[in-house]
């Protein structure tokens, strides 16, 4: 409310730092943004899982297709969390899960920008296909710091449901991302050559963080959709990531 008692726009009361707990009211806009979050997130996770789970065979020991299986059955679990908080908004979720063939994937050596014949809202990265066990490690470790970049902004969004649970499943994927660093430094150590795997997911997994136009970053800060800038979260990535390679005796190639 305002001082003289009339409602408070409900686009001035998001701005202002307001929260929502359910779907109605909510502006047109803000709807179409939190849906779009959730099915970017969902298909990612369903895309993610389904990469892992054709490569838990290639695992060159039991400890690392225990890890695999692992990953593989918690990003479906993280991807059914969301799915619930999208079926307030009205989603199928009963048929959403087999909507997409979450395991296509395209050419190893397509471009950034190539599109597959059957789109879903998986971010770009997840358009790519592992070259092999090590490979797949490289990207897990590299896309697993961005996604810790993104819950760290994603905590305290407007929509109270949603930030609950991208509360609750930010530890699960921390774990994930501390297997891949584990996996990592063993490979490591084992003289593994992983510098060119790094090379081809590096601008993959930076172009995660969106070319948004600034009007839009705006829109999403106004809506407390987003605290940051992509370019702001993307640099906050680029310097975890940077500083783990370094530990690595790796590094980040020059975009």
């Amino acid at each position: 409310m305002t001082n003289d008692d009339t409602p408070m726009p409900i686009e001035d009361y998001l701005a202002s730092g307001g929260k929502l707990t359910s779907p109605d009211n909510v502006p047109p806009r803000y709807r179409a943004e939190v849906l779009r979050m959730m099915a970017i997130f969902v298909d990612s996770e369903l895309a993610g899982a389904a990469g892992f789970a054709g490569l838990i065979n290639a695992a060159p020991g039991v400890t690392q297709r225990i890890a695999s299986a692992r990953i593989v059955l918690e990003k479906n679990q993280t991807a059914e969390r969301i799915l619930r908080v999208m079926a307030d908004f009205g989603t199928d979720t009963d048929r959403y899960a087999n909507s997409h063939p979450w395991a296509d994937r395209l050419p190893r050596d397509a471009l950034l920008n190539a599109k597959r014949s059957y789109e879903d809202m998986r971010l770009p990265v997840f358009n790519a296909p592992f070259d092999g066990w090590e490979d797949a490690v490289v990207m897990n470790l590299l896309m697993g710091l961005a996604v810790g970049v993104l819950l760290q902004d994603y905590r305290n969004l407007s929509y109270l449901p949603l930030a609950e649970t991208f509360r609750e499943v930010e530890p699960v994927e921390q774990t994930h991302t501390d297997l891949a660093r584990e996996g990592l430094a063993t490979l490591v150590e084992n003289g593994a050559s992983l510098q060119s795997s790094v090379d081809y997911w590096w601008p993959r997994v930076a172009a995660s963080f969106g070319t948004g136009t600034q009007d839009r970053d705006t829109r999403l800060r106004k809506f407390g959709l987003r605290n940051s800038s992509n370019d702001a979260l993307r640099n906050q990535w680029v310097q975890s990531a940077s500083d783990v390679l370094c530990a690595l005796n790796l590094h980040a190639p020059k975009l």
